[in-house]
């Protein structure tokens, strides 16, 4: 026996004064709210974070501690398997040699060595992808052709020892997160390689702390300080000209930059000079860093573009596992 449903009729009441037309709309869904902040946090970092850092117009990239002592004759085959891994490619192809983060990336089921990355760790997302892309393309057309002329017009041993130089001079925010991090090996380890680099190294143009004494440590930044007194990564960051980031990281570089001693002696050799030259000064020391920096490692990122299919995830895992290891450590 089949039972016709019927519902029950609603009577319609007509609307009349605006006052009563209000009470009848809709409210706006809490998702779309949450959904519609998500999109416009981003944005608002990226402009505060371009007003903070005045000048800083390209990506910088850490320089690993390198020697142009082992570097061959031949311009064109580096010798010295360390400078061959840059930090851009470390954040790339390096996920073996960083153990995962088992307090931040917490799935069960995940295999030794591999990560995972909840929603919670790339809330924005969407801004992300469009930031990595525009990245990507002013490499494509602007960095990379540079550096090629640069890596065709200079040998690698010169171009090892301006990775060395910059490396060397930017030594205070890792002596101080050192010993802000209570890590008095890594600081006394910190300060005798500039000590011995800046004097026998010729001005930090060679390594001799390394390959002579043997004095190595990780280097510490302001980011990690962050993590090692319990501040939270936050989500995953992407900015247009910077590297990747977490809202921590984002924090501790303008920390770093406002140690970075390239600022300092970009001002002190721009005394009583406007706020332009200035600028200009810093923006020529990072894009001068940079494009050392890419240059060096030329095949190396090709190599990490033509064999990786999603880019932008092997990018983004790897800077995670990597940062949170480097915390944890």
């Amino acid at each position: 026996m089949v039972t016709e449903m019927r519902y029950p009729e609603v009577e319609q009441k007509p609307v009349g004064s605006m006052a009563e037309r209000d009470k009848t709309r809709r409210p706006i869904r809490p998702d779309r709210e949450e959904a519609r902040s998500r999109m416009l946090t981003p944005w608002m970092l990226s402009i505060m974070m371009g007003t903070l850092i005045t000048g800083c117009s390209t990506t910088p990239i850490p320089v690993q501690p390198i020697d142009s002592m082992q570097v061959a004759a031949s311009p064109s085959t580096p010798s010295d398997p360390e400078f061959a891994v840059s930090s851009q490619h470390d954040r790339v192809g390096a996920l073996s040699s960083a153990g995962s983060d088992r307090n931040e990336f917490s799935d069960p089921f995940a295999h030794p060595g591999e990560i995972t990355v909840g929603e919670e760790d790339d809330l924005w997302e969407p801004f992300n992808t469009v930031m990595f892309e525009f990245n990507r393309k002013v490499d494509q057309y602007a960095l990379k052709p540079v550096a090629d002329a640069y890596d065709f017009i200079l040998p690698d041993a010169v171009q090892v020892g301006v990775g060395n130089f910059f490396h060397n001079v930017r030594f205070v925010p890792r002596l101080l997160n050192n010993v802000f991090q209570a890590k008095a090996k890594g600081a006394g380890i910190e300060l005798g390689r500039f000590l011995i680099n800046t004097t026998v190294g010729v001005a930090g143009f060679f390594d001799p702390a390394k390959h002579w004494w043997h004095l190595e440590t990780p280097d510490e930044d302001s980011g990690q300080t962050l993590g090692f007194y319990g501040m939270k990564q936050g989500p995953y960051l992407v900015l247009p000209f910077f590297p990747p980031l977490t809202l921590r990281d984002g924090i501790g570089y303008v920390a770093d930059l406002a140690l970075d001693p390239v600022t300092w002696l970009v001002f002190a050799v721009t005394p009583g000079g406007s706020r332009t030259t200035y600028t200009l000064g810093q923006f020529g020391a990072r894009v001068g860093d940079t494009v050392n920096e890419r240059s060096l490692n030329l095949e190396t990122f090709q190599g990490v573009e033509d064999t990786t299919v999603d880019l932008y995830e092997a990018v983004r895992n790897a800077y995670l596992q990597k940062r949170a290891t480097a915390v944890r450590e």
